[in-house]
């Protein structure tokens, strides 16, 4: 299996992808919304159907590519997983922000009015 990350590092793989959320498509659909030849379009598709991002189909002469959903939920549970960590991390300093004001809060009121 190739590296996802590594797939997904060249803009044009990228757009691939983004042309393969809404419906499968022959090689030739694909290389109408690109400039480059065949071969380099053969050689994206199998380096994305290594990362297992995108899956191939084959149909009589044809062969249909499409997203592999597997994949790219591997992919967004990794996201998930990042942010989750991150909002829980912010989640947790302001919760302890507010403690600390309100505990200052009770400090300072105390005092001013012992004093």
């Amino acid at each position: 299996m190739g590296s996802q990350w590594k797939a997904l590092s060249d803009d044009n793989r990228r757009g691939i992808l983004l042309l393969l959320k809404n419906r499968n498509m022959t090689p030739t659909q694909i290389a109408e919304h690109f400039i480059f030849t065949l071969p380099a379009l053969s050689c994206h598709l199998r380096i994305l159907k290594d990362a297992n991002l995108i899956t191939e189909k084959k149909e009589g002469k044809n062969r249909f590519y499409s997203i592999d959903s597997k994949g790219a939920l591997d992919m967004i549970g990794f996201f998930e997983d990042m942010y989750n960590f991150k909002l829980n991390s912010l989640k947790e300093y302001v919760e302890n922000k507010e403690r600390k004001k309100k505990w200052a809060e009770e400090v300072f009121s105390v005092h001013s009015t012992n004093g």
